[in-house]
């Protein structure tokens, strides 16, 4: 059964998705993860003069706290660089994972998935968008040759409040964390299920591109230095996160990038999309992301990624009963025609503001 890949954005006001009943099982989990238990599915500290790190983990009950300045215990790119215009600086941050995970099986999509053992955060997608006059917007993915987002060889940058984080496989981390097994373990996501990198890249993602040609006209991609033409046309070759598809078993990982191993689910991070789970499958409720609610403008998803998510019949319009959010409370006034359906030439985005 196919199934469209998506982002969970602002506009589906954190909905969960459907249980899709995927659960690969595997059972060859290395001897490894009962020797990284001593160290780091434990309290630890791990404190870097060198680097400046510190991130201090500590075990209260079901609850597994980290308190850390996300500075990472590795070298970096150089930053500034072209790309990317801002500085590494220290963060004040304090994450709680459960101990006792508590599967659903219901992918839940998130923005941050989860935080690397030295306090680092993963955020694989982007804020960047490609919008089109014609009514499409395409989400921009980390690893494209249209924008240089200056990533560095940790497949990192910085955000603007001087966060470094890492949109793909950490190549220092794995390497600092490597214990000499397949399997390196690398972090925790936010619903307490832990994080590995293979080594042999032996688990395969479940992820394909799209066939076919995307849509769009006079499409521009527009940031507060720069603004280029886009042309959208053409297959499906991996620059948007809306070119690629889950299917279920095409790999041995299911949507969120994950699979069970000797009894216990663990997300894997690739070397392939998505790279870095964009969903959770464990409990997890996602805070608020300041005053402005839990997404921005600049994190809105595409006419595109919304139909694959509300239109359930997959019938190419969405019904009164289909839509939520801000379609939901706006469906008369884009319903133009009249005929209780929308239809994607009646949903348009509102300019982004300057």
């Amino acid at each position: 059964m196919v199934r469209t890949y998506f982002i969970f954005l602002c506009v589906l006001a954190f909905f969960g998705c459907k249980n899709h009943g995927v659960n690969h099982t595997h059972t060859n989990l290395s001897e490894s993860h009962t020797h990284q238990q001593e160290n780091y599915f434990g309290s630890y500290n791990l404190i870097d003069k060198n680097y400046g790190t510190k991130t201090i983990v500590t075990i209260n009950g079901d609850i597994r706290k980290m308190i850390t300045n996300a500075l990472p215990n590795h070298k970096t790119g150089e930053f500034p660089r072209k790309g990317n215009p801002n500085t590494i600086s220290s963060q004040n941050r304090t994450y709680s994972f459960p101990v006792n995970p508590k599967y659903t099986g219901k992918p839940k999509w998130v923005r941050e998935p989860g935080v690397a053992l030295n306090g680092v955060k993963f955020e694989p997608g982007t804020a960047e968008v490609v919008e089109c006059e014609t009514g499409e917007n395409y989400r921009v993915e980390a690893f494209q040759n249209i924008i240089d987002l200056g990533l560095d060889f940790n497949n990192a940058h910085v955000q603007p409040t001087g966060a470094y984080h890492y949109h793909g496989s950490p190549t220092s981390v794995i390497n600092n964390f490597d214990k000499g097994d397949d399997l390196v373990h690398l972090g925790f996501a936010h619903d307490g299920f832990p994080m590995y990198y293979s080594k042999s890249g032996k688990y395969k993602s479940s992820y394909k591109l799209l066939e076919g040609n995307r849509e769009g006209e006079d499409c521009v991609y527009e940031n507060p230095h720069n603004k280029i033409d886009v042309s959208v046309d053409g297959h499906h070759d991996g620059t948007y996160g809306s070119d690629f598809e889950y299917v279920d078993s095409l790999g041995d990982l299911d949507e969120c990038n994950g699979t069970t191993i000797n009894g216990t689910y663990v997300y894997i991070v690739t070397d392939e999309f998505p790279y870095v789970s964009r969903c959770l499958m464990g409990e997890y409720e996602e805070p608020s992301r300041g005053k402005g609610g839990p997404r921005s403008q600049n994190n809105r998803p595409s006419i595109n990624e919304l139909f694959k998510v509300m239109d359930e019949n997959k019938d190419g319009k969405l019904s009164k009963t289909e839509v939520r959010g801000g379609l939901k409370n706006d469906f008369g006034k884009l319903d133009k025609n009249n005929n209780g359906f929308l239809e994607k030439d009646e949903i348009k985005f509102p300019k982004r503001r300057k």
